[in-house]
């Protein structure tokens, strides 16, 4: 049999009836208690101004186009609670995330499926309509019977979003909790995606997210939004959370970050993160934007210059974090001065025993901290790089520039 359903334009303004068949009233929203149940609606509110009127699910026995039937008639006045999720006041219009089409919308009516059983009716929330078909039932809502604007709809195709699917916009964290809100189909989304959801919602709604993802879904999603969006994120943070945050990016980027703040926010930050992740960002920020010290990571492997391939692969077995960004091995001397690079791909090259200065590049290309970033992308474009070490005035090694790094910069250009 399929499955009957109503709209949430349709719902409202139902007229409700009583054990009698006298008219009650009409109603005007309905709410979830999604501790309770995420989908089944709970309450029903009718009325209006300073006499609404509440009842429940089970005081339903039957629900269609015609009206509400009520078996239990007893109803109680409607008082404000945080733990329900009012379809009409909270949801409708309402800007919300579609985790499967990884992007904002904006909800225009809502899809309820009318479930029968033998005591009686209940609706449970089947879909969040976002297309022309919910518009249409909105436009004709009131001036139209709702069998007649049913046909008028059925030639539109539906556009709607599952409603397990979709994730709630809710900037108060206490009323987050009470609405069981969850950002755990968020988390599951490439950063890149999520970070252009993040950049089309508001201030309030972008820090709502923040404060409530995992930590380092929340690092690598800010290291994909702009610089401005980026900096307002931050602000917007508790200066520990912030904190939490940045310790989990990269040195470099973390360090872009901060160079967007005012010194002041910038100084709070730092103070809160650990001593570890803080000194190298301090590091970094010392160093001019423009230049291959303002670019580079501080972030990479380094070997002694006698080291063998075993040697190797025990390093990256404890870089576990680095093995998505990395592409060459780097040896240097006991003054920590660059002598050779060796591409990952040559660890395959020979035995365990093989010494990796064997396989190091013939040309070693290098930059200073101070060089410009012209003089970086130069070298980038002209020998064909995955990733350039930078050292200081000695020679000894202080990071590594990635072509994603240059990427970036080419794409602010």
């Amino acid at each position: 049999m399929p499955e009957k359903l109503l709209y949430l334009t349709e719902l409202v303004g139902l007229v409700v009836y009583d054990l009698k068949g006298r008219r009650i009233g009409r109603i005007r929203d309905a709410a979830l208690v999604p501790l309770i149940d995420p989908a089944r609606i709970d309450r029903f509110l009718i009325g209006g101004g300073w006499s609404w009127l509440v009842f429940r699910h089970d005081q339903v026995r039957s629900i269609s186009l015609k009206g509400i039937h009520l078996k239990d008639e007893k109803l109680i006045p409607y008082h404000a609670d945080e733990y329900m999720l009012r379809l009409v006041r909270d949801l409708m219009d309402k800007q919300i995330i579609d985790a499967q089409g990884r992007k904002v919308v904006r909800v225009t009516d809502v899809t309820f499926a009318i479930h029968e059983n033998g005591s009686g009716s209940q609706l449970r929330v089947l879909e969040v309509d976002v297309g022309l078909r919910s518009i249409v039932r909105r436009i004709f809502q009131g001036a139209v019977p709702r069998s007649g604007i049913r046909k008028i709809q059925n030639p539109i195709p539906v556009n709607s979003i599952r409603w397990e699917l979709t994730n709630i916009l809710e900037p108060d964290p206490q009323r987050r909790l009470r609405l069981n809100i969850s950002h755990a189909l968020l988390e599951k989304m490439h950063p890149a995606d999520l970070a252009d959801i993040v950049e089309e919602l508001s201030p309030d709604n972008r820090e709502a997210i923040f404060e409530a993802i995992d930590e380092e879904v929340a690092a690598d999603t800010l290291s994909e939004v702009e610089p401005d969006i980026q900096a307002s994120i931050l602000e917007s943070l508790e200066t520990d959370r912030a904190a939490d945050i940045l310790e989990e990016m990269a040195p470099d980027e973390a360090a872009d970050a901060l160079g967007e703040l005012e010194e002041d926010t910038s100084a709070g930050i730092l103070a809160e993160m650990e001593s570890e992740p803080k000194t190298e960002v301090r590091e970094l920020l010392e160093f001019k934007e423009d230049t291959a010290g303002g670019l580079m990571n501080t972030e990479y492997v380094a070997l002694h210059s006698k080291a063998t391939i075993a040697d190797a692969f025990e390093a990256l077995r404890g870089n576990e974090e680095l093995h998505d960004s990395l592409n060459s091995l780097f040896l240097v001397d006991e003054d920590g001065k660059l002598t050779a690079a060796v591409p990952l791909a040559r660890l395959f090259s020979g035995t365990v025993q093989t010494p990796l200065a064997e396989l190091a590049v013939e040309l070693l290309i290098q930059v200073d901290v101070t060089a410009k970033q012209d003089k970086v992308t130069e070298l980038f474009d002209k020998y064909n790089l995955l990733s350039l070490p930078v050292v200081d005035e000695e020679g000894v090694m202080e990071g590594v520039i990635t072509a994603d790094d240059v990427i970036t910069v080419l794409r602010e250009k």
